[in-house]
């Protein structure tokens, strides 16, 4: 014992925990904010569907729920000092790894399986880096700096939802090249038929800045309706148009041998080429949105187009049809917007390598080096396997543990789907159902406004439960947690145009989500409590990941399929199942109430 304090006590003046644990614990939140919700962001921003995003950013849920399983390997085989800096090397690896394949035509693929290794890598971090803080640390100064490394943990979720997001929508920007509008504009009195035009005279390059050109820049469309035959043929022919010239990646259309005579919406065409030449090995892709007038004024063919050094003056086409229910003068704006957005994910996820890098160094010198950090199979006579098969027996041995376990998937089942697509929601264009709003105002909502209320109810929450404990607030935190669900309703079928009441909304909704989950999370601790609380606790958050994951694998496919106004219907329905399993579940009274006064 005097030895174990000596060595304690000069530990600590050679390596002060300031100096570790803030770094630390923002290094153990980062990967995982960056895994769960940063790749949503980006993978939006490439492209990639709502239902792909959510199927496969899903399954990267997947370490964190079977991270018990590997847990002894990190005890028995080298010291948690040694895994802490080995996984932040790996981390940074799989950041560059993200970054190098961003550019590449199977970038969807290639960056996925980088994911894969820096969230196993994360997982495997968390369990060194938990363990390595009650290793270097006495009794005293763990409960000292329980607060500290949540605080900092929270801190990299800001670093991560907001200004990592605020970053690459700046970058975004910068990196972009100029837009341009067009204004279409539905005419009764317009009788002529519209035709599409190929100059065969290739564009000479203009001066300036690199922008987009759309020709024309106002657009009349009769509303006198045209035979889907002949609306056919002018989609057909700029789709064909489109994918010989390299603009689109959509094959030639298969002509229809049917002829319709069924009249449909009269249809406009817009041209579009670069100004001059970009940089050899560039690609600019375009996108053509409506950002204001009739909302049945919409681009069916032409809505994402392609320009690189080799097409540059070759025109680009896009097709712009009426709906059939207009018959009076009405207009609609849009905007042609170039992103190199590639570009600014690589230059994003190449500073988080470096950043991961530079924590590499600094903890390879600033950490402790307890002597009590050694592999387990030293310290231990007992066989380290017996004891890993006995701690899964000891948890599942629990009286009512199917109602526990119930608890641990159900809790949250609105709400794992909800924010899977929540950015996507924000993100999408109001035409199609979202808010049309851009990376960095998602970015500073969720970063900012959301992190801040999020922080603000788990404190409350924490309070609450001291006061009072756990059992006489757990159906105050569930009704806090799943009601404000309401909101992403309201937004999805009054989709706001005044930002503050998107701030709002996601306020409350984050608010009530932080308070919510501390029920939660003092729930695992409830049933956690025995000889094997380190281990049942990381059975007990492998059951949560599980629950977030399983869920969110599947809400892009229900949304794809519904709609964004019906799914989050569908969200608030989901969770009738908590309140359902939380009416059975075992929970002693004075929990919460004790525990959190003791520590």
């Amino acid at each position: 014992m005097i030895i174990k304090k000596s060595l304690g006590s000069s530990d600590t003046k050679k390596h002060n925990p300031w100096s570790w644990i803030p770094t630390l614990y923002f290094a153990e939140g980062l990967p995982y904010v960056v895994v769960i919700t940063v790749s949503v962001i980006m993978y939006k921003r490439l492209g990639i569907s709502n239902a792909d995003i959510a199927l496969y950013t899903s399954w990267l849920y997947l370490p964190w729920v079977i991270k018990p399983l590997w847990s002894p390997i990190v005890d028995i085989f080298r010291t948690k000092r040694f895994w802490i800096t080995a996984m932040q090397l790996l981390i940074g690896a799989g950041m560059a790894g993200v970054a190098f394949t961003i550019p590449m035509p199977d970038f969807f693929q290639f960056t996925l399986a980088f994911f894969w290794l820096i969230a196993f890598s994360s997982a495997t971090h968390d369990i060194s880096a938990d363990g390595f803080y009650m290793l270097g640390l006495s009794e005293s100064q763990q409960s000292f700096f329980v607060g500290i490394r949540g605080t900092f943990y929270r801190i990299a979720m800001i670093a991560g939802q907001g200004l990592l997001i605020i970053l690459a929508g700046y970058l975004e920007g910068a990196m972009g090249v100029h837009s341009a509008e067009f204004k279409v504009v539905s005419d009764p009195n317009k009788f002529f038929q519209e035709t599409i035009q190929v100059d065969s005279t290739k564009a000479k390059p203009m001066e300036g800045s690199l922008r987009v050109i759309a020709t024309p820049s106002y657009v009349e469309i009769s509303t006198r309706p045209k035979t889907k035959e002949e609306v056919a043929s002018f989609v057909n022919f700029a789709r064909d148009f489109n994918f010989m010239n390299g603009a689109s990646t959509e094959k030639f259309a298969v002509p229809d041998t049917t002829i319709s005579q069924d009249l449909v919406g009269n249809v406009g065409i817009v041209k579009f080429i670069l100004s001059k030449p970009p940089d050899k090995g560039s690609e600019y892709i375009v996108d053509v949105n409506r950002i204001g007038g009739e909302a049945g004024i919409r681009v069916v063919e032409g809505k994402t187009l392609k320009f690189t050094s080799m097409n540059w003056n070759k025109p680009a086409f896009a097709v712009i049809q009426l709906d059939p229910t207009i018959a009076k003068k009405s207009e609609a704006n849009f905007k042609v917007q170039i992103d190199k957005v590639p570009l600014a994910w690589v230059f994003t996820f190449s500073v988080m390598a470096g950043l991961f890098f530079l924590f590499f160094v600094y903890h390879k010198f600033i950490l402790p080096e307890p002597i009590t950090d050694k592999p387990v199979g030293i310290n231990r006579q007992s066989s380290p396997y017996k004891e890993f098969f006995r701690t899964f027996f000891r948890f599942f041995e629990k009286k009512k543990v199917l109602l526990m376990v119930g608890f641990l998937l159900l809790y949250r089942l609105g709400e794992a789907q909800l924010v899977k697509m929540a950015s996507p929601f924000m993100l999408d264009p109001r035409e199609v159902g979202g808010l049309g709003l851009t990376t960095s105002d998602v970015g500073f909502i969720y970063g900012t406004v959301g992190i801040i209320a999020l922080i603000l109810g788990g404190i409350l929450g924490g309070f609450a439960v001291a006061k009072k404990g756990l059992k006489y607030w757990i159906w105050p935190m569930l009704f806090a947690i799943n009601l404000p669900d309401l909101l992403y309703v309201y937004m999805a079928y009054a989709q706001p145009t005044v930002i503050w009441i998107i701030y709002a909304c996601v306020a409350v909704e984050q608010f009530g989500y932080g308070f919510g989950f501390t029920a939660y999370m003092m729930y695992m601790i409830y049933i956690s409590d025995g000889d094997y609380k380190t281990s049942h606790y990381a059975i007990a958050t492998g059951f949560m990941a599980l629950g977030m994951m399983v869920p969110g694998m599947f809400s892009g496919m229900i949304q794809e399929a519904i709609g964004y106004k019906f799914f989050f219907i569908w969200v608030v329905l989901a969770t009738i199942p908590s309140f359902i399993i939380v009416k059975y579940i075992p929970l002693e009274y004075q929990f919460g109430k004790k525990k959190i006064n003791e520590s």
